[in-house]
């Protein structure tokens, strides 16, 4: 099976240091020229991404918690486009964030989903959860977990 036979490689995306080593990490592990859906999943208040240096938005107005989401996709679609992927930017609203993801894998039939575990554990894991393992838990697509560099 070819590369273009495949359905898209979708990049989890908050704009942390752990979402763009993901980015790289799959450029390192996947052949160039591989579609891609960089995602952004935000709510308001609570957004859940880290927005473009510099950009200020009201976390309160949906609209401008949408932009900067939009934004913060476009930043990790250029990383993405860097490591080979030929990719777009989706920004979606949901919570939890991944449930969003792992919708957005069913509705592209994404062939891979990719992210980075922020290694939530202990009191903080149990309470704020891992999107990385809910996402390895609940969906049924093949998902690469990226860790930090030790």
């Amino acid at each position: 099976m070819s590369a273009s036979d495949l359905g898209p490689v979708l990049f989890a995306y908050d704009g942390s240091d752990l979402a763009k080593l993901a980015i790289e990490e799959a450029g390192r592990q996947l052949g160039p020229g591989r579609e891609a859906v960089v995602l952004t999943v935000w709510r308001p208040f609570a957004v859940g991404f880290i927005p473009p240096p510099g950009l200020e938005f009201d976390a309160s107005a949906s609209k401008e918690v949408g932009r900067a989401a939009e934004g913060t996709a476009a930043l990790g679609a250029s990383m993405a486009q860097a490591a080979g992927f030929r990719a777009e930017i989706l920004a979606v609203k949901e919570a939890p964030t991944w449930k969003g993801i792992a919708r957005v894998a069913d509705e592209r039939d994404a062939s891979l989903i990719v992210l980075g575990s922020h290694g939530k554990s202990g009191l903080a894991g149990i309470f704020l959860g891992s999107v990385a393992g809910a996402v390895a838990a609940h969906s049924g697509r093949t998902v690469l977990i990226v860790h930090a560099r030790q």
